[in-house]
């Protein structure tokens, strides 16, 4: 049987190389909100802040509970730009038309996941080593996630945080954008921007501001065009 994906093409250029046009990247978590707040009134702040992708990841929900926040995630996100991104659920990507996945370790192979999705949708993916990143890229996806680089408690899994050395190293080498993960504040931004960081994915920042509006925007801020 022939491969699903057999590498990326001659020009090193992924198909949905050129969705990855957002630099700050919010990853839902209903337990990281304040109290009374709702998923959808936080997120829809974030993006008016400058959020370009969101990543619906909420692993207490089953399917019968996600679809129905991933159709209103749908339209919020498309209402202001953004995009939509579903944690490891091919089949709630493709019911509410969302932009992509988002896959981790025990997902899916990435190359089975680009042959279902097709070139279009973005597949981001969880990578914790250099050689992860670039297999990803082989196998189709179009960026990664790096870290933790900062201690956090939803990272603390995956044991101590990498740090900016190894984020910069990881950047100098990968063939695809990298987005840095893990205990990322606005204080910390510049930091990772200059370790060659793509971009930033983060939940407890934002999720857990007071005014998500404005926490989006201190943290997209260093990314901001130079006029």
């Amino acid at each position: 049987m022939p491969p699903f994906w057999s590498g990326p093409p001659a020009s090193d250029a992924m198909p949905g190389a050129r969705l990855v046009d957002f630099s700050l990247y919010l990853i839902t978590d209903r337990q990281a909100l304040p109290p009374g707040r709702r998923l959808e009134e936080v997120v829809a702040a974030a993006c008016r802040g400058g959020v370009g992708a969101v990543q619906l990841r909420e692993k207490d929900l089953g399917a019968r509970e996600l679809y129905p926040l991933a159709c209103r995630l749908r339209d919020l996100t498309a209402a202001c730009g953004a995009r939509l991104l579903i944690n490891d659920r091919i089949d709630l990507a493709l019911a509410v038309e969302a932009d992509g996945v988002h896959l981790g370790g025990q997902s899916l192979p990435t190359a089975v996941v680009r042959h279902l999705l097709g070139p279009a949708r973005l597949i981001g993916v969880s990578t914790h080593h250099p050689d992860e990143i670039r297999a990803a890229h082989h196998n189709g996806a179009d960026f990664v996630t790096f870290g933790p680089v900062y201690a956090t408690p939803s990272k603390a899994a995956f044991g101590p945080p990498q740090g900016l050395v190894a984020l910069r190293a990881a950047c100098r080498a990968a063939p695809l954008p990298v987005f840095a993960l893990g205990g990322i504040t606005a204080e910390r931004v510049p930091a990772v921007r200059a370790a060659g960081a793509r971009g930033i994915a983060l939940i407890r920042a934002i999720l857990g501001a007071v005014d998500a509006q404005q926490a989006a925007r201190s943290l997209r801020e260093p990314y901001r065009p130079q006029p």
